[in-house]
């Protein structure tokens, strides 16, 4: 039936044409913004995926900008704590060489000095933006360092801060508290402990050859405590080996005869006094001096102790500069997975939410297409009023 009030051709062309025209601006702001889902209307459940992964995105870039800012710093300590072991080998290398009796000790001791000094400046040097973890107050400072690795949220929606915890006790070069014992490698005391070098009165032989000799050190008062290796025991040690050495245990000390546990003695007093007007009783690595070492026994056994101490801190310092590489390395992988991480998070958003630009454009150039067709129908639906208009001509 035809109609001049009522066009249902022309109603359903129209109403085809609507959604053609609306499927087409959908297309048109997808290929736009480059989005599938621009907001909560487009997909609500992608969309919130999306927006919360996007927040975790930018959490965990500022994590990376932390662990760049913690690489710096164990970087700076590293280099710092490197440079430190190559030059208190330099230290032990020169005292190895004054054990030559016609050197003279006294221009030795310059360059150690000078290389003490630059020990001091590498270790106040050691600083980034503020940190120093080779120069700290032990009793005051936070020693354990924490660096912001990673940020997590688990399936119940809680986020947390993961931290690398770098423990910088055994890696502090110089203590700089005034109060307390210092357990600084370059500032702690090498004395030893567990005996006063000014009233150790008991020294107990307990091999009978000196080429392995042990000797226990034990205070003139109170219950003995257990000697602990610094320079007094090993100069003692060292000092009795140079005196007497090769000489069997036996009676007549200090002749060709043998030695005993009373000329053992004398010389362990003798060291413990020549110590005393050395370094009153307490000495650091960066206090060693041998500018006033003589050439006999007990200053010889004296140089040998200062020796054997350099080198154990020399093994200290390498294990902290082991533990420091270690850190580095640690932090520079997690640098490494939370870039990577970054990247990954930002793909999964992008199948979430990115448009397909390929099925976009092709879906564009179809929607052109039926837009016309549509045009079209319509034009050819309207036409009918003109066809009735003809009827009465």
């Amino acid at each position: 039936m035809s109609s001049l009030l009522t066009n249902s051709s022309a109603m359903v062309a129209l109403t085809t044409l609507r959604g053609i025209n609306d499927s087409m601006a959908t297309t048109q702001n997808r290929i736009s913004t480059g989005m599938r889902v621009a907001d909560a209307s487009d997909n609500a459940a992608y969309w919130s995926i999306a927006t919360t992964m996007k927040s975790d995105n930018s959490a965990l870039s500022a994590v990376k900008d932390s662990l760049g800012l913690g690489a710096a710093t164990v970087d700076v300590a590293f280099t710092a704590m490197d440079q430190t072991v190559e030059i208190v080998s330099q230290i032990k290398d020169k005292l190895t060489a004054a054990t030559n009796g016609t050197v003279d000790r006294e221009k030795i001791q310059a360059d150690i000095e000078q290389l003490q000094k630059q020990l001091e400046t590498i270790a106040s040097s050691a600083t980034f933006s503020g940190e120093n973890w080779l120069q700290q107050d032990m009793g005051a400072d936070a020693l354990n360092k924490e660096i912001a690795g990673s940020f997590t949220r688990d399936a119940a929606g809680n986020t947390q801060i993961e931290n690398i915890v770098v423990d910088t006790r055994t890696t502090v070069l110089v203590d700089t508290r005034s109060t307390g014992t210092n357990t600084g490698i370059l500032t702690s005391d090498l004395m030893g402990g567990g005996v006063d070098p000014t009233s150790a009165t008991d020294i107990t032989i307990t091999t009978g050859d000196i080429d392995s000799l042990s000797v226990k050190l034990t205070p003139a008062v109170g219950p003995a405590p257990a000697p602990v290796d610094g320079i007094t025991r090993k100069a003692i040690e060292a000092a009795i080996e140079k005196t007497f050495e090769g000489l069997p245990e036996g009676t007549g000390a200090g002749t060709q005869g043998g030695f005993d546990a009373a000329a053992a003695k004398t010389v362990a007093g003798a060291v413990n006094t020549r110590l005393t007007a050395l370094t009153g009783g307490s000495e650091s690595f960066l206090d060693l001096d041998i500018s006033t070492l003589g050439n006999n026994a007990v200053d010889n056994g004296i140089l040998a102790a200062y020796i054997d101490v350099v080198d154990g801190q020399l093994s200290a310092i390498t294990d902290a500069a082991t533990e420091l590489g270690s850190a580095k390395s640690r932090v520079d992988m997690q640098k490494e997975f939370a870039s990577n991480l970054s990247d990954a998070i930002d793909r999964g958003i992008g199948q979430l939410v990115d448009a397909d630009m390929n099925a976009e454009s092709t879906r564009l150039q179809a929607l052109q297409t039926q837009q016309q067709l549509g045009i079209q129908a319509l034009s050819i639906a309207n036409s009918g009023s003109q066809n009735i208009l003809s009827l009465f001509r």
